[in-house]
């Protein structure tokens, strides 16, 4: 009976995202309800495992995701993603911009937000299309779709990284190493793939790409794009100009090394702290700077300064209150995700899931790998959001973790990849998508839902690649 519960809640969360459009932190906190009260733990342990699964998880990643979100925002402010396109296009030229775009995204800018990251970089990789020939635009579609999304769920300190890493209790330098060497790799080979594929005859401009006439700016009417979200891309589309002086600035803005320094600091102090854990040195002070708390930290004081010398104080301002608005609703959705997943571990549902997974029962990493995929893929082809499908999917997988033969990073990795898996109509990303770059409903489905559903079965070979050499 506590599978079906869990079934019933699972499927009861989707339904109201889907159907009644209820706000995901909502509707999974109904659903942890139910299960509680289902199987037993009465309304008063219910209500407790609740409040301590949302703080344990806030203790693992809250700080973390609030860091990280400031400092992208701030390193959005100073037009960093933009300047590191425009550097991208001036070096490579059109042929190579596609990998550049794709590799650059998926490892240097996770920590900006996936809406702000399209609103920023679908412009640019528009304005480069046409130099690109035939296929430029689904080209440039399929690199932003990859880079994007794949950084998201593979890189530090992507937000749907971060949330899988806590609710796993996977440390974050091993979470580094391993989504910063898998990420772009799987970003690129998608983007490689989807070339070879558009070659062969998979876009047709006459019925993917909008003609440049009929194009409507995001937030308009857009044909086939609901109201609500066009509302939604409206108040997302303000992007910054691409100059060195743009609104904002009250000297021109620091050259593309020195934008990037808040975020790649960060990243060397995890990796010199995991290193040296590894290697079995023993200090306080590299433990001290390698912690990822700190790290972020770190960055976020950076990139403050940073804005502080080159932008007015009413932009950086604007900024930061950007920054903590996005902070409060993500940290919303990750704590009462963990909130599910607590009051799941509490159900016994782990022993009759262990019978399923464990190696006792003949089931191998691979098998595993799979089914552990299956979730995330199914719960984001309900619910239609990589973050919570991923987070609900950590939730489930959580309880059980210590029975599997499988480490817990590679499990993290597998559901990364799993809440890839086609994103489409039912994403607000895919409504911002399609008029940002001019394409129709069934270009969007090819640039972005076919995309993202090659990029999680590609990088499901790496992850499982990965767990034979771990």
């Amino acid at each position: 009976m506590t599978a079906l519960h869990t079934a019933i809640a699972i499927l009861v969360v989707v339904l109201l995202i889907l159907v009644p459009k209820v706000e995901p932190v909502i509707a999974l906190v109904i659903g942890s309800l139910y299960l509680g009260i289902a199987t037993g733990l009465g309304f008063e342990g219910t209500i407790n495992t609740i409040v301590d699964g949302f703080g344990d998880i806030m203790a693992e990643v809250g700080l973390l995701i609030g860091f990280g979100v400031l400092l992208g925002s701030l390193l959005n402010s100073m037009g960093a993603l933009q300047k590191l396109v425009e550097q991208l296009m001036r070096v490579l030229g059109p042929g190579k911009l596609p990998y550049a775009l794709a590799g650059a995204l998926s490892a240097v800018f996770p920590s900006i937000y996936v809406d702000v990251q399209l609103v920023l970089a679908a412009p640019l990789a528009k304005s480069a299309a046409p130099r690109m020939g035939r296929y430029g635009l689904p080209m440039m579609g399929g690199a932003l779709s990859a880079g994007i999304l794949v950084g998201y769920v593979f890189v530090v300190p992507g937000l749907g990284t971060l949330a899988v890493a806590g609710l796993l209790h996977v440390p974050l330098s091993t979470m580094l190493v391993y989504g910063f060497v898998l990420g772009p790799l799987a970003a690129l080979l998608t983007t490689f793939l989807y070339g070879r594929l558009l070659r062969l005859g998979l876009w047709n401009a006459d019925t993917d790409e909008v003609p440049v006439n009929e194009e409507v700016p995001v937030g308009g009417d857009a044909r086939d794009e609901p109201a609500d979200v066009a509302a939604t891309a409206t108040a997302t589309a303000a992007v910054p100009a691409p100059e060195d002086e743009q609104p904002g600035a009250r000297r021109p803005l620091p050259p593309l090394y020195l934008s990037l320094l808040p975020i790649v600091v960060p990243l060397l102090l995890i990796a010199t702290g995991a290193i040296a854990d590894a290697a079995g040195v023993e200090s306080d002070l590299l433990a001290f700077l390698g912690n990822p708390a700190f790290a972020l930290f770190a960055g976020l004081v950076g990139a403050y300064a940073l804005a502080k010398r080159v932008l007015t104080g009413e932009r950086v301002d604007q900024a930061v209150t950007e920054g903590f608005h996005s902070t409060g609703q993500i940290l919303l959705v990750t704590g009462v995700g963990g909130s599910l997943g607590a009051v799941i571990g509490k159900t016994g549902l782990d022993k009759v899931l262990s019978g399923i997974f464990s190696a006792d029962a003949g089931m191998s990493t691979v098998v595993t790998i799979l089914l552990v995929w299956l979730v995330a893929a199914l719960l984001h082809l309900a619910i239609g959001s990589i973050g919570v499908a991923a987070i609900a999917a950590a939730g489930i997988i959580a309880p059980i973790m210590g029975d599997l033969a499988v480490p817990p990073a590679v499990l993290a990795l597998a559901i990364g990849s799993g809440s890839l898996f086609a994103l489409q109509v039912n994403s607000n990303f895919f409504w911002m998508f399609q008029p940002l770059l001019g394409v129709t409903t069934r270009g969007a489905l090819k640039a972005l839902t076919f995309v993202t559903a090659m990029a999680s079965v590609v990088s499901l070979v790496l992850v499982i690649a990965v767990s034979f050499v771990v």
